[in-house]
């Protein structure tokens, strides 16, 4: 018992999904009863895949199910709809790609749980062969002349008559449809649909189409048409600016007031009857499905002017007034009756009877346009072959060089096993000479530091003999005025990678000042001035010890480079002279 009443709630639950869903869209916000209709049966059809199905599709289902041969009136039961449906959206995802492939249980499941709901609201579990042809074939996806054509098939007699009785039980089912979606009193069926839509006698199937596609259509059957509308443009886009919204751009329908000159609402202002300055809503609005240039407008304006182009086209083909029904595709499964083999005798007899008089005409034509018809047929021959030829040549070609261009674009084994090496010690020596680098650039550092030092203790040295020159009463060697005139040294400015440093002691001591030299030139103390050149040699030492080291890594690199310069030349060399080998001649 608990079972059952789980499975019993999860089937309402079901049936229940799909106008869930469609609720949630929030359709009833539109005030046009046609325009609401339509969207929601669009919903519904989008939401359960039958857009994708196409009314050839259903035909075939039909026959592949063997309902092409039942009377409209006989009942099927629930389990054998689902079969029905199964069988459609199962072949419909062996056409469709595989990245675009649907849930099959899913869409059986919504689809099944709708029909059921729309034609067995009384719980029976049957519905008829006609009910479930005339939704499925309304509410598929293809052409509604299509559509029409397969209808009409079906509710007309052999002599291609419509039979009105047939014609009201179709709107019987079909209006159904928009009672399913809450628009039963905008398009329920009365008694009179029918002489509403037909009032003459004789109905035959361009009269039908006519009428069904008219603009306006019958006003039971408005809503159909503008479903094909919609479903035409949901990727329109119009780049126009929406007087109401301010949006830039429209998607779907363009609405233009007839009377407010630039006053266009997108179609969700519309549809909402949205209004601003001027405008109302009592005027008068064209719906437009497309996008034209003010330049293509008068094009086309002109070209119809000047008659260039009809005036307008007819809205369907026009069809022979004889009784055709290929639509139903029944013939298929009565192939081995005896009307039809004899219809298949005169359609053969017909073609040979042709045939003959064809041949007789052709025998008593001239012998020069005989001759001439030849000639031209032999160049014609001629003419193909050449260019069957050419066209194979050129595939030819083609494919030589897309074979070429795919082996120049792959790694050589050469390259594989070179490339890698190479580029790790290059990786290596740059990594190299970029430490030499920082520790050059240290040891400048410090160089300039030292040399800041042994000017301090230059003047240290400068001021100690002005004190002895003072208290001994002998004139110094340098006056103060000479001293407060001396020059703090210039700050080493630290050398390029590619540049080699020269500087030996005497320069480096010629950077400090003038008062330094004075001081090594006189009477210092050995062991001070030694010290001091001690340590401006050694960093000169140091210094020109960097720079070889500078150097050596510089011609690793470049020996390293014109290594891998003269690979890739080799590599180049013998590509080029493979190919040579293997271009074939033409």
């Amino acid at each position: 018992m608990i079972e059952e009443g789980s499975k019993s709630s999860k089937s309402m639950v079901e049936k229940r999904q799909l106008f869930m869903e469609m609720r949630a869209q929030n359709f009833d916000v539109i005030r046009l009863s046609t325009y609401r209709t339509a969207c929601k049966l669009r919903f519904v059809q989008k939401r359960c895949n039958l857009h994708l199905v196409d009314v050839w599709n259903m035909i075939e289902a039909f026959r592949d199910n063997g309902l092409s041969t039942l009377d409209h009136n006989v009942e099927i039961n629930v389990s054998r709809l689902e079969t029905i449906l199964s069988s459609i959206f199962y072949q419909l995802n062996k056409r469709l790609p595989t990245t675009h492939q649907i849930n099959v249980d899913q869409s059986i499941g919504l689809l099944l749980n709708f029909i059921v709901a729309t034609y067995d609201s009384e719980g029976h579990g049957k519905l008829t062969v006609f009910a479930m042809k005339a939704m499925l074939a309304t509410m598929c996806g293809g052409k509604i002349l299509d559509k029409l054509r397969y209808i009409f098939s079906q509710i007309s007699d052999s002599n291609g008559v419509m039979v009105f009785a047939k014609f009201d039980q179709f709107l019987r089912e079909v209006l159904k449809l928009p009672t399913a979606v809450f628009e039963g009193p905008s398009f329920g069926y009365t008694e009179h649909s029918v002489r509403t839509c037909f009032p003459q006698q004789k109905i035959l199937l361009n009269t039908f189409l006519d009428v069904l596609m008219a603009d306006p259509p019958p006003q039971c059957l408005v809503w159909l048409p503008l479903m094909h509308r919609l479903a035409n443009v949901e990727n329109v886009f119009h780049p126009v600016e929406c007087s109401y919204c301010q949006s830039e751009s429209m998607m779907g329908f363009r609405y233009r007031c007839q009377q407010c000159h630039g006053y266009q609402l997108c179609q969700s202002c519309f549809w909402r009857g949205h209004a601003s300055g001027p405008h109302s809503n009592q005027h008068q609005m064209k719906e437009h499905s497309s996008w034209k240039s003010p330049a293509k407008k008068l094009s086309h304006a002109i070209s119809k002017s000047l008659g260039c182009m009809p005036m307008g086209e007819p809205p369907h083909p026009v069809f022979p007034e004889a009784a055709e029904r290929p639509q139903d595709l029944a013939h298929t499964t009565t192939l081995e009756s005896p009307s039809r083999l004899d219809e298949e005798h005169r359609l053969i007899a017909r073609y040979a009877a042709r045939l003959a008089a064809e041949a007789s005409n052709s025998t008593q034509c001239p012998p020069t346009d005989l001759s001439f018809n030849f000639d031209a047929n032999k160049q014609q021959r001629q003419l193909i072959a050449e260019l069957e030829n050419k066209n194979r040549e050129i595939l030819q070609e083609i494919q030589r060089l897309r074979l070429e261009h795919e082996q120049a674009s792959q790694p050589t084994p050469e390259k594989a096993q070179q490339n890698p090496t190479l580029l790790a010690e290059l990786r290596l020596l740059r990594h190299r000479k970029d430490e030499l680098e920082r520790r050059m650039s240290a040891l400048q550092e410090s160089r300039r530091e030292l040399m800041v030092q042994l000017e301090g203790l230059m003047r240290l040295l400068k001021d100690e003999e002005q004190k002895q020159a003072v208290q001994t009463g002998s004139s110094p060697h340098s006056s103060p005025s000479h001293s407060a005139s001396c020059t703090m040294p210039m700050p080493i400015r630290s050398t390029s990678a590619g540049s080699t440093p020269t500087h030996t002691p005497q320069d480096c001591l010629a950077r400090v000042g003038d008062d330094v030299l004075d001081a090594f030139s006189q009477g210092v103390p050995r062991n001070l001035r030694n010290d001091l050149l001690v340590a401006a040699d050694s960093i000169t030492n140091t210094m020109s010890s960097l720079v070889k080291e500078l150097h050596s890594v510089d011609d690793g690199l470049e020996d390293e480079e014109r290594n891998m310069r003269n690979g890739r030349e080799k590599v180049s060399s013998l590509k080029h002279s493979g190919k040579r080998h293997s271009t074939p001649s033409f």
